[in-house]
């Protein structure tokens, strides 16, 4: 029997037709790749977890994907109110925020044509007035929903895509591909975007491939600006890069993004690498860097979202930069549960070399790899924050004193664990 389709959203790699997100009359949605896509030798799935074919992706395998673009828990049930629409819906949802996202792909309403090519209104840049009045929409309004933008970033921390115009950050012309990322530090955490923008040049310090980001400041309002790694300028052009966190890419649901709630654990992470990168054995050490980084910087929220792969220009798969590097523990309101457990441990205070032996085990690969990069990650650590590292746009280097005291302190923990 034919299902009535009662909305369509054409889904475009760059500005070419990849596939078609359609919603039929019992509310499910179902993805089917374009012909014209399939006939192209060079084209590629949009997913890990979608390959290419010429049969409908139903409810079932397609939702992970696409729902997994969409901001999560309190981001999207505000979200949702102010375009007056269920949290519980995503294809409405991303007919309303769709249009920039991360990776290559924009959703568009297929009867409404792409507005890509040169703007007419180019991007002007906020002055500090402007900047302080988006943050209280933000907080208002996530990915500013229903003010005629269609943004649209995963995760449940307020964060908006931008670009920079003259140096400045500007909001984008409709179908203009973001640059940047600005994420306002929340009340309820302060001295989040500095815990965050050490952690982040931290990892670049010890020669970890992780996101460009900067403190900044306007108005007595702290913020982080990311630069996006899914975004490439060359000749005052930018060009999306594909990617797709680790959830999409096994077909998990947002919602089950914590192993606890059923959702991937290491071992899983290492096959989809080991399965998914074009170098897997150099991505696998990437890995278990990453890992072993969160394990020492307390970061227990390393869940399946917080890595992603991604299609670089020369369309090679690898492990993208690090984000979302944050000292969790530093907040005692925060668990300090692994939100992946390393062997059995739930906790450094758990940890064991044998917890360090499972590990290796779930990385597929000896034991004495893990050692060896775990001991010499755990001295650059503590040789960096000896040293006096500077935090981009941080002048006040009392604002991460402790968090690099204690980060020094874990490293020599982990460090002597490894023995």
């Amino acid at each position: 029997m034919n299902i009535q389709i009662l909305d369509r959203l054409a889904v475009l790699w760059g500005e070419r037709l990849a596939g078609e997100l359609a919603l039929d009359r019992n509310g499910a949605m179902q993805f089917a790749y374009a012909e014209s896509w399939l006939r192209d030798p060079q084209a590629l799935p949009i997913s890990y977890s979608l390959p290419l074919q010429a049969e409908p992706f139903e409810g079932r395998a397609c939702n992970p994907f696409f729902e997994n673009l969409l901001p999560e828990e309190w981001q999207r049930e505000a979200a949702a109110r102010a375009l007056g629409i269920s949290s519980g819906n995503p294809f409405r949802l991303l007919k309303a925020l769709g249009g920039d996202t991360a990776g290559a792909l924009t959703l568009w309403p297929a009867d409404q044509p792409v507005p890509f090519g040169p703007s007419a209104n180019a991007p002007v840049p906020l002055d500090n007035a402007e900047f302080v009045d988006l943050f209280d929409r933000m907080a208002r309004t996530p990915m500013l929903a229903g003010e005629g933008t269609r943004y649209s970033l995963a995760g449940a921390q307020s964060k908006l895509p931008v670009v920079l115009a003259h140096n400045r950050i500007a909001l984008a012309s409709p179908g203009q591909a973001t640059t940047h990322i600005i994420k306002p530090e929340p009340e309820r955490f302060p001295g989040l975007a500095a815990n965050e923008a050490f952690c982040l040049t931290l990892a670049k310090s010890i020669g970890l491939n992780a996101a460009e980001a900067e403190w900044r400041s306007i108005g007595g309002r702290a913020f982080l600006l990311v630069s996006r790694y899914d975004r490439i300028t060359e000749s005052g052009t930018t060009r999306r890069l594909h990617q797709e966190d680790f959830a999409q890419a096994l077909g998990v649901l947002s919602s089950k993004k914590y192993a606890s709630d059923g959702g991937p654990v290491f071992r899983d992470c290492f096959d989809l690498v080991r399965r998914a990168a074009t170098d897997p054995e150099t991505e696998i050490l990437k890995l278990i860097d990453a890992a072993l980084f969160n394990l020492v910087t307390g970061n227990a929220d390393a869940h399946a979202k917080n890595f992603s792969l991604l299609r670089k220009a020369n369309g090679e798969v690898a492990l993208a930069p690090l984000y979302d590097l944050v000292s969790t523990i530093v907040w005692p309101e925060l668990s300090n549960r692994f939100a992946m457990k390393y062997g059995r441990a739930r906790a450094l205070e758990d940890m064991s070399t044998g917890s360090f032996e499972r590990f290796a085990a779930d990385a597929g690969v000896d034991f004495q790899i893990v050692r060896e990069r775990g001991a010499s990650l755990c001295e650059r650590i503590m040789r960096s924050v000896e040293a006096g590292l500077e935090t981009p746009g941080l002048t006040d280097r009392s604002a991460v004193s402790a968090l690099a005291v204690l980060i020094h302190d874990r490293a020599g923990r982990v460090s002597l664990k490894l023995v």
